[in-house]
């Protein structure tokens, strides 16, 4: 009997997960971001909700220990704290909203904000300049929101962090900090919710190999070819992701 078989994993489910996963985990060891915004829409096609955002979030928790020579005591630390403080009130209203959504009332919001999300992404570009704690704490707060419901916290980070730090290793820090943060603080919201089931943890083992090496390539692409470059390719790959899984949920439901 192989792995696929004793997880009672579909083999074209497993390779989903698999291939998602693994080009997720090198986009945002690359860039910082985009790996929840890849792999929640991915898996929604073949996942319940809370299945779904229950692996992004156990993923992401993992890969950010993987990963923590990239970010440790590499990030800004003045916005670090009224920004995770103001994602722990995000989230607990967040997860209330996701126990509401049914399947394909789920991948209409989740193809929906990433579309929106990279749209507004693809209009700015980084510069550096000074953020309040207010600012700073209300970022969390609406990020916090999209961690909760749909396990992408990215958009509202990552427009802060486009916004405020212009240095890329900096910012690259930063969200990957932040983001392992949210992975933590979303799964103890989920447990207390009651949303945590075993089949992301049957899909795991799938799903870290895959991890492993797409941040491994990631790493070695982001010290070699560092800069703005990698942009157009994530925000359009998202943008394709949101309006397929939207498109999915209106027409082939």
């Amino acid at each position: 009997m192989n792995l696929v078989q004793l997880l009672q994993v579909s083999w074209d489910q497993g390779l989903l997960v698999a291939l998602s996963v693994g080009l997720a985990a090198l986009i945002r060891a690359f860039t910082g971001f985009g790996f929840a915004m890849l792999v929640v829409p991915a898996f929604s096609f073949f996942l319940l909700p809370r299945d779904a955002v229950v692996l992004s979030a156990v993923l992401a928790l993992l890969l950010g220990l993987l990963s923590y020579r990239s970010w440790w005591r590499l990030f800004p630390a003045a916005p670090a704290g009224p920004m995770v403080t103001g994602s722990v009130i995000g989230t607990a209203v967040g997860v209330w909203f996701l126990a509401s959504l049914s399947v394909n009332e789920f991948q209409l919001w989740i193809g929906i904000s990433v579309v929106i999300a990279s749209a507004v992404l693809s209009r700015f570009n980084p510069s550096e300049r000074p953020a309040s704690a207010p600012v700073s704490l209300t970022t969390g707060v609406a990020s916090g929101l999209m961690n909760g419901a749909f396990a992408i916290p990215g958009p509202p980070v990552i427009l802060y962090v486009v916004a405020t730090i212009s240095d890329p290793v900096k910012s690259r820090a930063f969200l990957m900090m932040f983001f392992w943060c949210s992975s933590l603080v979303s799964l103890v919201m989920f447990g207390v919710a009651g949303l945590i089931t075993p089949k992301p943890f049957q899909l795991l083992w799938i799903a870290l190999p895959a991890m492993w090496l797409g941040n491994r390539i990631g790493n070695w692409a982001f010290a070699r070819f560092a800069g703005a470059a990698y942009r157009p390719f994530v925000v359009g790959l998202c943008i394709v992701i949101g309006l397929s899984i939207s498109l999915k949920a209106l027409f082939w439901s």
